[in-house]
């Protein structure tokens, strides 16, 4: 399957409730990318985790390259990231040494510091969770799904509430407060 005459699919990446992920190859050029096809029949904002990625520049995070669409989907091409999830490396491994799992918090926390600091509002990531946590092979980090992160606005109280994976998400996902910064350190 070929998508937009340019990015032909090699495999399915991942599969969630809203949408598909492939490991695409760029026709021309041969290079990787991840394409995300999301059904535009659902009653969520996806051009919202588009909006939010194409602003920003961090090595923790992939990249927007292209969008596109056709009468059922949007299709959000991104940098490929390679290597396992933090999930499955974690349930192979049990646990990290001291050196490198510090490293990886540190990496983690420099990542939110940046999105947290965006100007004029910062970015809530709301789904921290090893399995949106990428171990690349050359052993660092990049942060994947941004699905449900939205931009923090005082004035908009019911903008950032209700998502997040349970047992990773803050208590307040599941209330009436609103999130911030906070909820991205809890998780």
């Amino acid at each position: 399957q070929t998508f937009s005459d340019t990015y032909e699919i090699k495999s399915v990446v991942g599969r969630g409730g809203m949408s598909t992920v492939y490991r695409a190859e760029h026709k021309r050029l041969h290079t990787r990318w991840a394409v995300k096809q999301v059904a535009k029949d659902q009653n969520f904002d996806f051009l919202a985790e588009t909006n939010i990625l194409k602003k920003l520049q961090h090595p923790m995070l992939p990249r927007i390259v292209n969008i596109f669409e056709d009468d059922l989907y949007i299709y959000i091409v991104e940098d490929f990231v390679e290597g396992d999830t933090l999930k499955d490396w974690l349930a192979e491994h049990r646990r990290a040494d001291e050196k490198t799992g510090t490293a990886w918090f540190r990496s983690l926390c420099d990542v939110l510091q940046y999105l947290h600091s965006q100007k004029p509002h910062p970015i809530i990531y709301r789904d921290m969770k090893p399995e949106n946590i990428m171990l690349q092979p050359d052993g660092t980090l990049k942060l994947i799904d941004f699905g449900i992160a939205r931009e923090y606005k005082e004035t908009a109280g019911g903008d950032t509430t209700y998502f997040g994976t349970r047992g990773y998400a803050a208590p307040e996902q599941y209330g009436t407060a609103q999130t911030d910064e906070r909820t991205d350190i809890y998780s």
